[in-house]
This record gives C-alpha cells, structure tokens and sequence, in this order.
C-alpha cells in the first residue's frame, strides 16, 4: 500500500518522539523500528529520517551522543529530552482528536465499494 507523503510527514515527528520514548536508539534501529510498528507499511529512507532527527535535536527536542555498537562501530544515539516528552504529550492530544473525529466519520460513512475479485 501507498502512504501519502503528507500522511508519513504529518505522522513523522510524534512517531520518533515516540519511538525515542521507549529507549534511547541510533538512526538505523529508529528506521526499523518504524517498520516493525507499521507491519512494513512504512519504510522511510536516511533521507528524511535524519534531517528530521537534526531538526528535533536544534528544537531541544532530542539530544544526541556518540557511542559504540557491539559490532565496534561509531554510531550517533538519540534521545528524547523533557522538552521532546511535552512535545510527544502536545502531539499525542492532537492525534487523538484527529483520530477520534476520522473514526467517527469513517463510521457513519457509507464504505466505498470494493473492486471486484475474480475473472475481468
């Protein structure tokens, strides 16, 4: 399935904010973890991912430091801050009422009909 770019982009700051919630995390496992949570319906690239990272690190957001990995490689570790934990809070609120006004429509809607399965 196609996401939207504007859906992932809109989604794209309280997901990491929340990702970084759960445990402080380099670039690449933040990538894989956005897999796993979307069943592989999203897979964002180094390309958006870390001019994302940049800008929450310059908004106070998420802070960053080098460690090691167990392979012995250099990797930058992010993690969220208290100003990112009132940021993920404000964003968690608005989802939600976005969320709640999308199901309540999607419920009184009539669906859209499906395509027909079988021989063309």
């Amino acid at each position: 399935m196609h996401i939207d770019k504007e859906l992932v982009a809109a989604s794209a700051t309280p997901m990491v904010l929340g990702i970084l919630a759960e445990g402080d995390l380099y670039g690449y496992a933040i990538l894989k973890r956005v897999s796993e949570l979307s069943g592989g319906g999203l897979q964002w690239t180094d390309g958006m991912l870390y001019p994302l990272l940049h800008r929450l690190e310059r908004l106070g957001h998420v802070s960053s430091s080098w460690g090691v990995s167990e392979a012995g490689r250099r990797r930058k570790h992010y993690a969220i801050t208290p100003s990112g934990r009132a940021a993920l809070a404000e964003r968690q609120e608005q989802w939600t009422v976005v969320a709640d006004a999308l199901r309540q429509v999607w419920q009184s809607a009539p669906r859209p009909p499906q395509p027909a399965q079988g021989w063309a």
